[in-house]
């Protein structure tokens, strides 16, 4: 939230024009970072005196390669909407790039948020599993609000939705694999990672070009990327099944 506050409050004193001299701003952090992570202590996931798995060995796991496609599909679900809430909101309710971005992509945030914070709280009361296909559902119901109904302000309330369907997609899929693959170590944490990374971009790529294909109509494109909540509601059907 507040990266979207501080980016809109930039382009409103020093307009779109300066975006460059913004993301060179943003780059400051992760420089930052780079010397903080030289002192940060990282710790193993193992017992003392316990090996994690290989490489080969993550490699030859089913259950593995069901969690990759399962984190690919949940940045994909969050990023297909996320990205584009800002156009969406401008060419829906013709309004402009700061309304845009508060109506767009910081009411997405707040409900993220608000999704994480309500399962940190109520956490131990909820069944991870169920939480997690609740969400799917109410994530591909937020896609279908968004994209068939013909009520800007009911499209708007979509996007909200689905910030807060996909608030515990990432997070819970690390919780499940830690548990499904215990001796998985930081390797596989770093590959869902990287996963999840590839469905951050692939999610908008598609909902862009099949809105590209389709007269420039977001819709169509956000309705195209419902697949990807669909694949993760399946997969969570069938690995809750293998168990």
């Amino acid at each position: 939230m507040g990266v979207v506050l501080l980016s809109t409050a930039f382009f409103w004193f020093f307009g779109i024009s300066h975006w460059k001299i913004l993301a060179l701003m943003w780059a400051v952090i992760p420089i930052f970072n780079t010397f903080l992570f030289r002192s940060a202590p990282i710790y193993s996931l193992h017992e003392e005196g316990e090996q994690g798995l290989s490489l080969r060995e993550l490699c030859t796991s089913k259950i593995f390669w069901m969690l990759m496609l399962m984190m690919t599909c949940a940045g994909a679900s969050e990023q297909a909407v996320s990205q584009w809430a800002s156009t969406f909101a401008e060419t829906s309710l013709h309004i402009s790039k700061t309304l845009g971005d508060l109506a767009g992509p910081l009411t997405f945030a707040a409900c993220m948020g608000a999704s994480r914070l309500l399962y940190g709280k109520y956490g131990d009361r909820i069944r991870l599993d169920l939480f997690m296909r609740g969400s799917c559902i109410l994530c591909i119901l937020s896609y279908l609000c968004i994209s068939i109904l013909p009520f800007p302000a009911l499209n708007l309330f979509g996007c909200a939705l689905c910030g807060f369907s996909v608030g515990i997609m990432w997070p819970g899929l690390f919780s499940t694999a830690s548990v499904s693959i215990p001796r998985g170590g930081t390797t596989m944490f770093a590959l869902l990672a990287l996963a999840g990374d590839l469905g951050c971009s692939g999610g908008p790529t598609l909902a862009g070009l099949v809105s590209s294909y389709a007269g420039g109509s977001l819709k169509t494109g956000i309705f195209a990327a419902i697949i990807f909540p669909a694949v993760l509601l399946l997969g969570l059907i069938k690995s809750k099944k293998s168990e």
